[in-house]
C-alpha cells in the first residue's frame, strides 16, 4: 500500500489579472535548476474561461520564488476549438527535439452540449508559448465521437505513447457521464494510433475519469488521475498499474491519499501530476472546486 504525505497548499491564487482570477488547475513542474521548478497552470477569468500561466519554487523548501502575473497563452476566440478555455496535460520532447504541450481546448456551442479537443503548445526555450498547428492538433473523429481531455505524452521505447480521455456518453443510469482513458501510439509524435480503452470502468465505481499523469519505472507503468463514481462524491485520486503500458489494473482502494478533514481540500482532491525528484517522488494535486484556491503537493512515504 503507498502512502502520500501532503505537504500542504503550495500557492494560493491572489492575482488581479483580468485573465487569472481564480484557479491554479492541472500543475505540471518543469526543472529549472538546482531544486527550483517551474509550474504551469489553467488559471480563469470572471468567466471560467482558462489561460495558461507559471510559477518558480522551491521544491526542497516548497517556497515560492516567482509568480508570474500574466497570461503566457490565453482561449481562443469565439468559435475556436480552445473558445473557453486550455486544460494543459504535461511536457514533452518533440521528435524535433522542441517541447510541446498538449492540452483539452473547451468549448461550448450555443445551444448545445460543452465538449472537448485536444491543441498543442510549442513551449520555446524563453519558456514562451504559443499554438502549434493553429487548428485542433487532436480532433473529434470516429474513434473519438464526442468529447476528448487531458492528453499525457511520453517517449519510451522507441515510440511515442499517449493515454487520453475520450466521453463514451455524456449520461449513464446513475446520470454521471462515462469518461474513460484511452491509449494511442506514434512513431514520429504527429500521427498516432488508437487503441481504444486503457483503463477500466466500472458504473457506480469509477467511470469519470480525468488528467491521465503516467511514470514508467523498473517495476513497471504507474498511472495517477481523478474519477468520480456517480454516487455524488466529488474527484478524488485513483491510481492503476501495467506491466506493459496496454493491460491494467485499478487500485482504488490504497491510493494512500483522500480529502483532508477541513480546509482547501477537504471537498476534493483532483488533477495529479506526479514525478520523480532527487530519489522522491512528489505529486501536484487541486483540492476543492477544480482547483479555484490553488494547488497544494504530497510525497510519497518510502
Amino acid at each position: 500500500m503507498m502512502k502520500w504525505k501532503k505537504l500542504g497548499q503550495i500557492y494560493t491564487v491572489a492575482n488581479k489579472n483580468p485573465y487569472l482570477l481564480t484557479h491554479a488547475s492541472n500543475p505540471i513542474a518543469i526543472h529549472l535548476v538546482d531544486d527550483d521548478f517551474r509550474v504551469f497552470f489553467s488559471a480563469r477569468n470572471k468567466e471560467n474561461k482558462s489561460s495558461v500561466s507559471f510559477i518558480d519554487i522551491d521544491l526542497v523548501s516548497r517556497k515560492i520564488k516567482y509568480i508570474y502575473q500574466k497570461p503566457l497563452l490565453v482561449f481562443g476566440k469565439e468559435n475556436s476549438f480552445y473558445s473557453h478555455g486550455i486544460s494543459i496535460g504535461n511536457m514533452y520532447k518533440g521528435n524535433d527535439n522542441n517541447n510541446y504541450i498538449l492540452f483539452m481546448g473547451w468549448q461550448f456551442p450555443k445551444d448545445d452540449h460543452w465538449k472537448g479537443e485536444v491543441g498543442r503548445i510549442l513551449v520555446t526555450k524563453n519558456q514562451k508559448m504559443e499554438l502549434l498547428p493553429k487548428t485542433t492538433f487532436m480532433a473529434i473523429d470516429k474513434e473519438d465521437k464526442i468529447s476528448l481531455s487531458y492528453p499525457f505524452v511520453i517517449f519510451h521505447d522507441g515510440i511515442y505513447k499517449m493515454w487520453y480521455g475520450s466521453t463514451i456518453d455524456w449520461t449513464s443510469e446513475n446520470g454521471e457521464m462515462i469518461h474513460v482513458i484511452k491509449y494511442a501510439t506514434s512513431i514520429d509524435g504527429e500521427n498516432w494510433i488508437k487503441w481504444g480503452v486503457a483503463i477500466p470502468f466500472e458504473i457506480g465505481i469509477a467511470q469519470a475519469f480525468s488528467r491521465p499523469s503516467v511514470i514508467i519505472d523498473e517495476n513497471g507503468y504507474h498511472m495517477w488521475y481523478s474519477y468520480r463514481s456517480g454516487t455524488g462524491k466529488k474527484y478524488r485520486i485513483g491510481y492503476s498499474y501495467s506491466r506493459d503500458g496496454i493491460d491494467w489494473k485499478n487500485d482504488l482502494n490504497t491510493i494512500g491519499i483522500d480529502v483532508s478533514n477541513s480546509g482547501w481540500d477537504s471537498e476534493m482532491i483532483c488533477y495529479p501530476y506526479v514525478f520523480d525528484w532527487k530519489g522522491d517522488r512528489y505529486m501536484l494535486y487541486n483540492g476543492n472546486n477544480y482547483g479555484k484556491l490553488g494547488f497544494g503537493m504530497a510525497i510519497l512515504e518510502k
